[in-house]
């Protein structure tokens, strides 16, 4: 990656529907130039996708919960398992498999605390594979919007 090439992812996490000709622009290159290192960003797997941000409030999920949960027996098919389900529940936004105590951390969105306490009993508590799992609520979720490559 050059210097052209971390302008551009920048410039596209900034505002992804920009069009090549404003992109190109902005970056004071030819569009066709710019339409080709795009091209050539997605091909070699730096840009994987474009997508919308959608604000969870106006989706009515206003309570956002970290789940730590350990699984046994730890085997490559228990966690493909747990992985594969849990991605498959609409509350679900982000399964994270970790090392440490946890086994995995899952994001989940929902309406309300009782509606966190009913997911976890209805989704999780009757989970063979469960061995344990506890919760923490988030008060607040800040992200990054752009990520910059890391030079060495």
């Amino acid at each position: 990656m050059d210097e052209l090439d971390s302008a551009i992812i920048t410039y596209l996490q900034t505002d992804a529907r920009q069009t090549n000709r404003d992109l190109a622009r902005t970056l004071g290159i030819a569009p066709s130039t710019c339409l080709e290192r795009v091209r050539t960003l997605r091909e070699r797997g730096v840009i994987t996708g474009f997508h919308a941000s959608v604000s969870l409030t106006a989706l009515n999920r206003d309570v956002q919960a970290m789940l730590h949960v350990q699984v046994r027996p730890l085997s490559r098919q228990v966690i493909d398992g747990f992985k594969a389900y849990a991605l498959s529940l609409p509350e679900v936004l982000s399964v994270f498999v970790v090392a440490g105590g946890d086994d995995f951390l899952v994001h989940v969105a929902v309406p309300s605390v009782d509606s966190l306490h009913a997911f976890l009993m209805d989704k999780f508590s009757g989970r063979r594979e469960i061995a344990g799992f506890r919760s923490s609520v988030i008060y607040q979720h800040v992200g990054k919007t752009t990520i910059e490559p890391l030079t060495d």
